[in-house]
């Protein structure tokens, strides 16, 4: 059976585009793949995080993996710092990586120019060297397949990249991992920059939609969705941006193709109305679901004590492995 390994930052406000690029299809996958999800708290301190935020939001993302649809009895659900093998393959993959692949990445290239733009003169080594530990998630696990957004291939190349240089040194010892891209709302965009992605980060908020913000709220945001002046529907992404947004969302909630969607409507009042109300249909539940969570955290903590002996135990032998191969003197 296939292995999928995906991981969630617990830092800010999960929002549609979370939901709909990622969570949903996590939650179809665990039912054909032998799945493992994590929310990644050692990512998140890459740049500085308030110590009691970061333990709340942990909660709160493994309780919204929960509510989303994945099941702790199906899948392996678990917290990334949990399971201490994925510092140790870090290290070793760090002595793998070159410093120039690791300067090369984007996302470092972006998030340490937005930090030095804010002001901020402490840009940590761990967001430089943040890639190899993304590159332990994956191959910790024997992961074939990964599902990632656009952002994140850059990332995955180089872990395929890092764990074919320490086959060819060391010999087979990890699985080459592949790209997995919905291709249906991978990249769900801002109501109100529809040419950007949709981020936890947005300078706009009525941009951003939060999964368990108030339905009215969400069916406001809708509303009041940039679209343009022609009043015409069609999935045109480069000519109608916004318009194409809402149908892809649309499709999404409703499994249907947005492209022919299109044809249902000939004003864009309906089209905003009839996707707010098939998005609040689908998140209603999930509100629901997350909310009894959080008022049970000692089920809560059952849940994330399961995960991580399962996700180290599958852990402590992959690096063991990775160990042997490179020549560490056993302990035992």
């Amino acid at each position: 059976m296939t292995r999928v390994l995906s991981g969630i930052q617990p830092t800010g406000d999960v929002h549609l585009g979370n939901f709909l690029g990622a969570l949903r299809q996590w939650a179809i996958d665990q039912h054909t793949h032998d799945s493992f999800y994590t929310a990644v708290d050692l990512h998140a301190v890459t740049v500085q995080q308030d110590p009691l935020e970061l333990r709340s939001k942990t909660l709160e993302t493994m309780a919204t993996l929960v509510a989303v649809g994945l099941d702790p009895e199906v899948c392996t659900l678990f917290v990334q710092s949990h399971v201490p093998c994925h510092t140790e393959l870090s290290w070793l993959l760090e002595c793998t990586v070159s410093f120039g692949e690791l300067r090369r990445m984007t996302q470092f290239k972006d998030k340490s120019a937005k930090q030095s733009d804010s002001g901020q003169e402490h840009v940590s080594a761990g967001l430089f060297t943040y890639p190899a530990l993304m590159a332990a998630d994956i191959l910790i696990y024997d992961a074939d397949r990964v599902p990632v957004g656009d952002d994140q291939r850059q990332h995955l190349e180089l872990t395929r990249d890092i764990a074919e240089r320490f086959n060819s040194r060391y010999g087979e010892t990890f699985v080459l991992p592949e790209a997995a891209i919905p291709k249906i709302a991978a990249r769900v965009m801002d109501l109100q920059e529809p040419t950007n992605k949709m981020s936890k980060s947005s300078e706009s908020p009525m941009g951003t939609v939060g999964i368990f913000e108030e339905t009215s709220a969400i069916a406001k945001k809708f509303k009041r969705a940039i679209t343009d002046s022609e009043n015409q529907v069609r999935f045109d992404f480069e000519a109608k941006p916004g318009v194409t947004n809402l149908l892809s969302i649309l499709g999404a909630a409703t499994d249907r193709d947005p492209e022919s969607l299109a044809d249902e409507y000939h004003q864009y009042g309906p089209l905003k109305n009839d996707t707010a109300e098939a998005i609040i249909t689908v998140l209603e539940p999930v509100q629901n679901r997350r909310a009894e969570l959080l008022a049970d955290p000692a089920e809560l903590g059952r849940i994330i004590a399961r995960g991580a002996e399962k996700a180290s135990e599958v852990a402590v032998v992959t690096v063991q492995r990775a160990k042997d191969a490179m020549g560490f003197l056993s302990a035992g």
